[in-house]
């Protein structure tokens, strides 16, 4: 059945309010992919509907993703194949168990107060973007989870546009795959045989914010581990014989800058240097950093950094070991999508179409894209309306997600258009 566009907004709505209901949350302490069993209740989920709805060869794959395929209309099945991700699991920093959506309808302007914590008070007055979205149908959570649309929004609009495909033949299109990938929050999203699994020309990440958004620059991104092993002594004999690893490892941040290359003190296209964990005992501690920067340079500058604090804090006290470990994470997508411009040409008329501003503002963070891009597919990010993410704040518009499928339809007929000879 060909639907009218109010039964796509309620499919879409639909769509979205039973994902974000399935707790996903991702566990970067676990070592199994995907990082945890319950990403499964909703890829499992996928995979089942895109059968129904006539998708071919939809299946999960061993690493936790789920890849369908919606074959290209005809005379356009030689055209590049268009690939389209996002990630199902949400970020561990905030629940996302027992997630209640609410719709508030029309929106007016007004402070939304979300029920459950009534200290949660979504305001015009402090959330500039909440001033143009006069009249569209805003999706909150209840005060106590985060709402997950990061990236279920990106889940939704993919979903309810390969129903849109594969329902009505007469939308001219490129061949599309529909990818759905585990654990993209903890930056372990893309296994290194999806690209091959995918079998794709291109790709496109549905996992970025406020409408128009066509973002084809990232972090590059390496994480440190540093290890302190002091000297382990009863305290009531410690004298000249205890080394505190909790001592030494205080002393590691404080000699790293304070009033730069921190994420509270940069912005724009400034790396940082962001110690997110520190854990330990006097005997042993640990520190997690991750490291951020636009541009290789600036990012071996922050691992410079870290080995130099790890030698001064070595050489003040011989008797403990310190250890640093860094490994690289994703690079900066720009660095290919420079040589090959048309991803990112088509995607910018494929929004324009929609008579949107076009938003390209570098990414001060990374996605699956990132990955991706470095593997051989180029795949810049794309907007699905979501605001305020891994937080109890976080909302989205129902009609900016409707806005991210047309973007896409648009975007699968500019390719569809490309015939490969």
């Amino acid at each position: 059945m060909i639907m009218n566009q109010a039964q796509q907004l309620a499919d879409l709505e639909a769509r979205f309010l039973r994902y974000v209901q399935i707790d996903t949350q991702s566990d970067e302490n676990s070592p199994t992919a995907p990082s945890t069993a319950k990403q499964y209740d909703l890829l499992n989920l996928l995979a089942t509907e895109l059968v129904a709805m006539g998708a071919e060869n939809a299946y999960v794959t061993d690493y936790g993703a789920v890849i369908a395929t919606v074959p290209g209309t005809m005379g356009q099945e030689n055209a590049p194949t268009v690939a389209l991700f996002a990630h199902v699991d949400t970020a561990p920093a905030y629940s996302g168990t027992n997630v209640r959506p609410l719709v508030h309808r029309n929106y007016q302007g007004q402070p939304i107060t979300l029920p459950d914590d009534p200290s949660q008070v979504l305001d015009p007055a402090t959330i500039s973007a909440l001033a143009g979205k006069i009249g569209e149908d805003l999706i909150t959570a209840s005060g106590k989870t985060l709402l997950g649309a990061d990236d279920k929004a990106g889940v939704a609009i993919i979903m309810a546009l390969a129903k849109l495909l594969l329902a009505d033949p007469t939308i001219p299109h490129a061949p599309l795959r529909v990818c759905f990938t585990p654990d993209e929050e903890i930056g372990r999203g893309v296994n290194r045989q999806l690209v091959a699994d995918v079998v794709a020309d291109v790709g496109y990440t549905l996992d970025g914010g406020t409408a128009g958004e066509v973002e084809s620059e990232t972090f590059s991104a390496d994480k440190a581990l540093v290890q302190i092993a002091g000297v382990a002594a009863h305290p009531g004999a410690a004298k000249g014989v205890l080394v505190n690893a909790l001592h030494l490892a205080a002393k590691f941040v404080e000699s790293l800058p304070q009033e730069t290359r921190t994420p509270e003190t940069t912005a724009g296209r400034e790396g940082f240097i962001h110690l997110y964990e520190l854990k330990g005992t006097a005997a042993f501690a640990e520190l997690h950093f991750i490291l951020r920067d636009f541009e290789m340079g600036g990012l071996e500058e922050h691992g410079g950094l870290i080995y130099e604090a790890a030698s001064k804090i070595q050489a003040v006290e011989p008797r403990a070991k310190v250890t640093v470990s860094i490994t690289p994470q994703y690079r900066n997508m720009r660095y290919w999508l420079d040589k090959d411009p048309r991803p990112v040409a088509l995607a910018r008329q494929a929004v324009e179409q929609l008579g949107l501003p076009i938003i390209s503002n570098p990414i001060r963070g990374g996605t699956d894209g990132s990955r991706l891009t470095e593997m051989g597919l180029p795949t810049p990010n794309l907007f699905t309306g979501m605001q305020n993410i891994h937080g109890p704040q976080e909302w989205i518009s129902l009609q900016d997600m409707q806005k991210s499928v047309q973007m896409c339809l648009n975007l699968l007929e500019l390719w569809g258009q490309a015939i490969q000879e």
